[in-house]
């Protein structure tokens, strides 16, 4: 009998040994919080783990999260619910106030929202998120994926660390865009323009001998004219109008709109098509 008990003792320690050795590994793999959600399939692997790596080191830098979501469902009603939900039910959110924002794209709907949550209400503007999704889409529209969120992952960094001024970007106060090639090479042609015809006019000036001379009294032999009778006609006359600008009094404002998620959470955010 003792001998019994002692072997369903001993099976019983074999069995929860086996659970500690294996269960850790489980729990690892369930506990894994992924950054870049490919459901829709537009990047390939490498370029997947490359952006996961780029939002995980972007989350340590300022504290909080970073996601991007894809998919291709049609179903979908409101791009806005779905992803302020995907933020809040999936445990996203760094801090207290569970700061962070999520870039999610619908290629079945063409949809385009940023969901914003704590600092990343703050940091990501009504305005600001409107100029993300111009710079993005040009890129979505062409199906350059990867650049679309390449680009979205370094303004996510421009945008935080300008709001850590205490000036987040914002109406009147937006990333200023480097100049096209084209504009810096017909800028240069026209200085160099510029700078040509100055010279010119230079030498033209230093080879002139004679002068203009705007009266005729030089080339009339003194007492060889005489007036008997002179009038003034009027003409015409010449007037000038400038319109003057008017000052606008519909002063558009900035910061961020807020809303409640389902979850009951307070969400900013903006979105569009592409």
């Amino acid at each position: 009998m003792r001998k019994r008990i002692h072997r369903i003792q001993a099976l019983l320690l074999t069995v929860m040994l086996m659970l500690m050795m294996f269960s850790p590994v489980g729990v690892k793999a369930e506990e894994e919080q992924r950054f870049m959600l490919d459901y829709a399939g537009l990047i390939s692997q490498e370029q997947s783990a490359e952006l996961e790596t780029k939002l995980d080191e972007l989350g340590q830098k300022y504290e909080m999260h970073f996601v991007i979501v894809t998919d291709d469902d049609s179903g979908v009603t409101s791009p806005m619910e779905y992803a302020d939900d995907f933020f809040d039910y999936n445990g996203y959110g760094a801090g207290t106030d569970r700061s962070g924002t999520l870039l999610y794209i619908n290629l079945s709907t063409r949809d385009w929202w940023i969901s914003t949550r704590g600092y990343g209400i703050t940091a990501f503007t009504d305005a600001g998120i409107q100029y993300i999704g111009e710079q993005i889409t040009e890129y979505l529209g062409d199906g350059d994926y990867y650049e679309a969120f390449e680009t979205y992952v370094t303004l996510c960094d421009d945008f935080v660390a300008q709001a850590k001024t205490g000036e987040p970007y914002d109406v009147g106060n937006m990333p200023k865009e480097p100049y096209p090639f084209s504009g810096i090479l017909l800028i240069s042609l026209a200085a160099g323009l510029i700078v040509a015809l100055i010279y010119i006019l230079v030498l033209r000036g230093q080879l002139k001998s004679v002068a203009p001379n705007e009266s005729a009294a030089d080339y009339v032999v003194k007492g060889s004219l005489h007036v008997t009778n002179s009038r003034e006609f009027f003409l015409y006359h010449t007037l000038h109008r400038t319109v003057r600008a008017e000052s606008s009094s519909s002063g558009g404002g900035g910061g961020s709109s807020t809303h409640r998620s389902s979850s009951g959470a307070t969400h900013g955010g903006g979105g569009g098509k592409f």
